[in-house]
């Protein structure tokens, strides 16, 4: 049975924050990704009504959230991108260049260590939005992407179903893909990268 309530404490950089019920019950956690296909950015003082429910710590969670008055519209349909295709092929790409002699190992190590990373802070950053812990700034998380993590961004983006819907996030992520491309392209066609691998490695 859905319930209504008012939101509250709500984080528009973050995507979420809590709904007071009219009842007087508990609040419940309200994530951005729990509205339905066509609302609006939610803001602090909305009416919104939900289908009360519980996380997997037995916390409550608001789900098929709309705002009041807006029609019922089918839920939003997960990406359809193949991340985790396009992320091992990129990774498989790399590795085959790397035994080809088409780019330095130490460069294609670089790739696979930044993607990793990249796996790991996406993982550690889902958590932490399920415990309403403190979560990963997303400039780290285009940070690394941008210093060759994307592969292992979007094989996590799609695992855990993370930062798929944020559009603005999106737009930011892919611009960091097209960078790191160009960037790389550039170090390996002029030679440069081949010189800085002999110079580090003496």
């Amino acid at each position: 049975m859905r319930e209504a309530g008012r939101i509250s404490e709500w984080n528009d950089e973050k995507g979420f924050g809590f709904v007071m019920p009219h009842d007087g019950r508990d609040r419940a956690f309200v994530h951005i990704n729990a509205f339905q296909r066509g609302s609006r950015r939610p803001a602090n003082g909305d009416l919104i009504s939900y289908l009360p429910g519980k996380d997997a710590k037995g916390r409550l969670q608001a789900r098929q959230i709309r705002h009041a008055g807006q029609k019922i519209e089918m839920p939003r349909q997960p990406s359809r991108l193949p991340r985790i295709a396009i992320g091992v092929a990129a990774l498989a790409a790399i590795a085959a260049a790397a035994l080809l002699g088409a780019i330095p190992v130490p460069i294609a190590m670089l790739w696979f260590a930044a993607s990793g990373l990249a796996w790991l802070m996406y993982w550690a950053d889902k958590m932490a939005a399920r415990r309403d812990a403190r979560r990963t700034p997303e400039n780290s998380l285009h940070l690394v992407a941008l210093c060759g993590g994307w592969p292992g961004a979007l094989i996590a983006q799609q695992q855990f179903r993370h930062k798929t819907v944020k559009q603005p996030f999106q737009t930011v992520f892919w611009i960091t893909v097209i960078l790191n491309l160009a960037a790389a392209w550039w170090l390996v066609s002029t030679g440069i990268a081949a010189e800085l691998v002999r110079m580090v490695g003496g």
